[in-house]
């Protein structure tokens, strides 16, 4: 099957109708809990940003993956993370969005294609690496990586894909 991740950042449960929000209108991320996985006893093995990266691409522990804090460091390389292994398998396999571990926005292991920024990014104007190459984003972030995952689904391929889309926004400063 193909896969796809949408990976939100600082998102709580409250702040999706699906999940029991009374304030927030969420029709679209409702449908995609309601045609696709929605996770109703989950958890995060560390709060805090990098590291929970890390476990969530590693299926480990901060311990054992080596990402303890914000600061700049990817899972240690002898840990195989999931697009390795799905890439391995026969997936072409992308990602695009906030990578937020070690401070370079370069293309990582096991992504056939890639977007993202450093660190935190912009909500504007983000200096993008796309495959490799520099590119200026003029656009709000959230539409620019949209942008990026739309034209990634779009393309013909004869094998399954894995789209792992993360992005930035609702992240603080609003």
């Amino acid at each position: 099957p193909n896969v796809i991740i949408f990976f939100t950042d600082d998102q709580g449960t409250l702040d999706v109708n699906c999940y029991g929000s009374k304030d927030l209108y969420t029709p679209n991320m409702d449908r995609l809990a309601k045609e696709g996985v929605m996770f109703k006893n989950a958890f995060v093995t560390t709060s805090l940003c990098s590291p929970s990266r890390g476990s969530f691409l590693t299926g480990c522990y901060a311990h054992f993956h080596e990402v303890f804090r914000n600061n700049g460091v990817d899972p240690k390389q002898s840990v195989p993370t999931f697009p390795e292994i799905l890439r391995k398998a026969g997936y072409e396999t992308a990602f695009i969005g906030k990578w937020h571990m070690a401070a370079d926005n370069s293309p990582r292991a096991g992504f056939d294609h890639w977007v993202s920024f450093s660190g935190q990014g912009n909500y504007n104007k983000n200096k993008l690496n796309v495959d490799g190459n520099p590119i200026r984003s003029e656009d709000y972030v959230t539409d620019e990586l949209t942008r990026y995952a739309v034209e990634f689904l779009k393309k013909q391929r004869s094998k399954p894909f894995m789209l792992y889309l993360s992005h930035k926004a609702v992240h603080a400063p609003f």
